[in-house]
């Protein structure tokens, strides 16, 4: 084989490669990137810790205010649970308070499913206001066939929230994760 044609052989299989690699990394990335900034009202999922919440608690007072919080559920693609508010579409909270909405589940199904609830805050600009302090988004849900459960998310709208934002939209995307639980 010439020399010319062993390179190209090798930059003609070493570049689908790393193109694969470079998109496979894009998806988390992205997911990253859209956290840190508050990207298409991507939030952290993640409870505050307790020097957060010592801190969210000792910053300086500041005039609290009524802000509509809207609640929005839909499932993904072929998810066939029953997803919604348990009590209201959309409510009125006081910022830097904490406040609990309820939701309710269903497995409409004949078998035991696994599902994932996704969060995400709009405007985007108040995903950065909008901390959930424990969220049955934090963790997969586990539902026999025909069973039902209420599941809780407490939040609070932060005080630095700007005047301009007078409705935060709280949006769920429930998501069937029963096969990929049984996977790992």
């Amino acid at each position: 084989m010439q020399p010319n044609s062993r390179k190209t052989l090798v930059l003609a299989t070493l570049i689908p490669i790393v193109m694969f690699g470079f998109g496979f990394a894009l998806v988390p990335l992205y997911d990253v990137f859209c956290r840190v900034t508050g990207l298409n009202g991507k939030v952290n999922t993640s409870p505050l810790t307790e020097a957060e919440q010592r801190n969210r608690n000792n910053q300086q007072e500041t005039m609290s205010r009524g802000v509509r919080v809207q609640f929005v559920t839909m499932n993904n693609g072929d998810m066939p649970w029953e997803f919604a508010p348990l009590e209201h579409d959309a409510v009125k909270v006081q910022t830097g308070e904490d406040f609990t909405a309820m939701f309710r589940v269903t497995n409409t199904t004949d078998r035991f499913m696994q599902g994932r609830a996704v969060p995400s805050v709009s405007p985007s600009e108040a995903a950065q206001y909008f901390h959930k302090v424990q969220c049955f988004c934090f963790d997969q849900q586990d539902l026999e066939a025909g069973e039902s459960l209420d599941m809780p998310v407490v939040f609070e709208v932060d005080k630095e929230l700007p005047d301009h934002i007078r409705t935060i939209t709280l949006a769920y995307t429930l998501f069937d994760v029963t096969q990929v639980a049984n996977n790992n």
